[in-house]
């Protein structure tokens, strides 16, 4: 299998003085993205461009809390609870305007770091984010996910899952839309059901359902997951069309833990065949995909081939070769974490499982050593020889190594 097979013969041993330099420079790194918010905290998504985008903020909320740091989540927690409007969490902040709220994962991710803060101690009833506990804010998310929020996330009663307009995920490139997902994404199903388990049992009976209609929607026969089942609004997910472009969204779902035995290996080791390079994961595997994927531009010219959309270099003009390129090729280093915890958990943390991790993460230590020396890129080409691209220190890149390094030292 891929755990046991992935280092057979390497002869490395895992001392802590051998890791100790490799996880002290991503905490160095992490350090240097959380920034203060009026009375509150939050994180650039990336420098030399990006200011705090609502996803990149609480997914590296995780890393934070990894590296001890749950009074500044506390305060992040606090800052964006108290934006949080009828389900809805920013996208991106912009000095005071908040009103950039086309997003259906950042509300999601807020929950997981929710759930990780209590862990650690801190109790969601008493944490006032505003006039509210924090508590009331998840209790909020999950009513107006299940009811519909206003810019168009909404529940699909039959099946329990969670459609999504075009563009709102990470995978979030427009004008043109290079990877709309529009209807049910596969981490999207993650994170509402990971949100749901935390509830409480009143939640239990949507909880059931939606992960039933999960367990049976997204497998596409003995290979990997659907990215996800395409579907205009309105449309049932029992009715909609499975993606089975192989991306590493399928991945998240494994590592949140709601992929679990034959399934989730079978995704690890096709992301592990077409996915993986030297630090990062590629967004999209050189596959055919079915059905396909035009890319147009605002006038409608083809910029794609849509049967094999694979861009394997992020260069060029913005609107015809860089954003199809972005999410359709492009390899991201804050995927390779995913990866690596998918992987441990779909072999339930076996030793050869780890050690394995351990390698692919450090093949991420020469970028610490390249561009903005001590910190990670934000994306590399997916094909070789893997030139960084895009930020080049991006902040979830170095929380994700961080976080699942120390995961992986828990165990």
């Amino acid at each position: 299998g891929l755990a046991s097979s992935s280092l057979q013969g390497s002869g490395r041993e895992w001392r802590g003085e051998l890791a100790s330099p490799f996880v002290d420079r991503l905490k160095n790194s992490l350090e240097n993205f959380i920034v203060q918010r009026g009375s509150g905290k939050t994180v650039i998504a990336g420098y030399p461009w990006f200011l705090d985008w609502g996803r990149d903020t609480l997914i590296v909320a995780r890393g934070m809390l990894a590296a001890g740091l749950v009074k500044e989540v506390r305060d992040l927690v606090v800052t964006y609870g108290a934006l949080e409007e009828n389900g809805t969490l920013p996208n991106s902040l912009r000095g005071g305007d908040d009103t950039n709220r086309d997003t259906s994962d950042a509300p999601l991710w807020f929950g997981v770091v929710c759930g990780e803060l209590a862990v650690a101690g801190v109790d969601l009833n008493q944490l006032r984010a505003g006039e509210r506990s924090v508590s009331e804010v998840l209790q909020s998310i999950a009513t107006h996910y299940r009811d519909g929020t206003p810019n168009g996330i909404r529940m699909d009663a039959p099946s329990g899952l969670i459609w999504s307009p075009t563009h709102f995920t990470w995978m979030d490139t427009n004008h043109p839309a290079g990877s709309p997902r529009e209807g049910y994404p596969v981490e999207i199903q993650a994170l509402w059901l990971r949100l749901l388990r935390q509830l409480g049992s009143e939640w239990d009976a949507l909880r059931e359902k939606a992960e039933a209609s999960f367990q049976s929607l997204y497998k596409i026969d003995e290979s990997w997951l659907a990215d996800q089942l395409i579907a205009g609004p309105n449309i049932a997910a029992a009715e909609a069309t499975q993606d089975n472009a192989l991306r590493s969204n399928g991945l998240l779902a494994v590592a949140l833990g709601e992929v679990t035995g034959e399934p989730a290996q079978r995704m690890v080791a096709a992301a592990q065949r077409h996915l993986v390079v030297p630090g990062a994961v590629r967004s999209l595997a050189p596959l055919p995909v079915v059905p396909p994927l035009p890319v147009r531009t605002s006038e409608g010219g083809l910029l794609n081939n849509p049967d094999e959309p694979y861009w394997g270099r992020y260069e060029g003009y913005e609107d015809t070769r860089r954003k199809p390129a972005y999410h359709n090729g492009t390899a991201w280093v804050w995927s390779l974490p995913v990866f690596c915890e998918a992987l441990v958990r779909a072999w339930d943390f076996s030793p050869e499982s780890v050690t394995a991790t351990r390698s692919y993460l450090l093949s991420m230590e020469p970028l610490l050593n390249e561009g903005c020396l001590g910190h990670l890129p934000e994306v590399l080409d997916g094909d070789a020889p893997h030139t960084q691209r895009g930020c080049d220190a991006q902040a979830w890149s170095a929380s994700e190594a961080y976080r699942v390094w120390n995961l992986l030292n828990e165990k």
